[in-house]
């Protein structure tokens, strides 16, 4: 009978310290500061009755591409949004170009101008349904868009953190842009 009562009086205090601990875990946790978030994201992204956040000079251009492709509008906006910020004039130190952040090569191939805003989205688009048709999966797509499919064939996925948070960045505005129009 004392075997069993000091069992139950071990069990018992294991008990209490793990509740003990896990409460000390808790008010840690509750004294810590919020997660940052990665500099390129917006806290929230406002939209107006549904619509997606597009520049009127741009939205035609951005409908007529989702149209083309078959893209949602909501992933044509998150891309722009992530690689130019809505600029048109925006160009990278590897000369890409436009909304879109298009090569001129690249648009070239698509028989299209990189300089030209509609255009540019039109180019960036198709380069991306050609890159999802060839992956099969958004993610890889959109690391081969960022990165080039090379380095994405050669590292099986996104090649760099770089081109990692450029996927998620990607990803979270398209879901908190979802079913805009």
């Amino acid at each position: 009978m004392r075997l069993r009562l000091l069992a139950l009086l071990c069990v018992a205090a294991t008990a209490s310290a793990g509740a003990v601990a896990a409460g000390a875990h808790a008010r840690r946790q509750a004294a810590l500061p919020p997660a940052a978030r990665l500099p390129a994201l917006p806290a929230h992204i406002e939209t107006v009755a549904g619509r997606c956040p597009i520049p009127t000079p741009f939205r035609t251009a951005f409908v007529r591409a989702a149209n083309d492709t078959g893209f949602q509008l909501s992933m044509l906006v998150a891309v722009a949004q992530v690689e130019s910020r809505f600029k048109p004039g925006a160009r990278s130190s590897a000369d890409a170009r436009g909304l879109f952040q298009v090569m001129p090569a690249t648009a070239a191939s698509l028989k299209l101008d990189a300089d030209e805003p509609s255009a540019n989205v039109l180019a960036g688009a198709r380069y991306l349904k050609i890159l999802l048709d060839r992956y099969s999966r958004t993610d890889l797509a959109l690391a081969a868009y960022n990165a080039g499919p090379t380095a994405v064939d050669a590292a099986g996925g996104a090649p760099w953190s770089e081109t990692q948070t450029y996927v998620a960045n990607v990803q979270q505005h398209w879901a908190a842009l979802a079913g805009c129009s």
